[in-house]
């Protein structure tokens, strides 16, 4: 196992883990958008959205360090949460128009694929 958080590979095929590679997606492509934002949204709507973005990559890192079933169980729970909870402000980024409707879709497209991913990660480690 490498000591790069960005090389973090899956110990079954040694191949990086493509959940984690798309969630730096979109971290990257959230920094972008928000920087954006208006300056009386610093503290408010940008502080949560990425509050929301760092509690997801702190999950995906603790569930894939995680050997009990129950534990990763509870943090890829948690990391749908933070999902979940940045769809709406994604929403609302749209809704107060600080966004384009292209980089709505976008962002929404990044954010379902990896609650896509996620469904699947959820459903191997319930079959266990």
């Amino acid at each position: 196992m490498a000591n790069n958080p960005a090389d973090i590979r899956n110990t079954k095929n040694n191949s990086p883990l493509t959940i984690y590679q798309k969630y730096l997606e979109l971290i990257d492509y959230t920094n972008d958008i928000v920087r954006k934002y208006p300056k009386s949204e610093t503290f408010a709507l940008v502080e949560e959205i990425k509050k929301s973005i760092y509690t997801g990559l702190r999950n995906i890192m603790f569930a894939i360090k995680s050997y009990k079933p129950h534990d990763k169980l509870q943090y890829l729970n948690d990391l749908d949460i933070n999902l979940n909870l940045l769809k709406v402000q994604t929403r609302l980024s749209y809704r107060y128009k600080y966004i384009t409707m292209q980089n709505y879709t976008h962002w929404s497209n990044l954010i379902t694929d990896i609650c896509n991913m996620l469904g699947g990660w959820i459903n191997s480690c319930l079959k266990r």
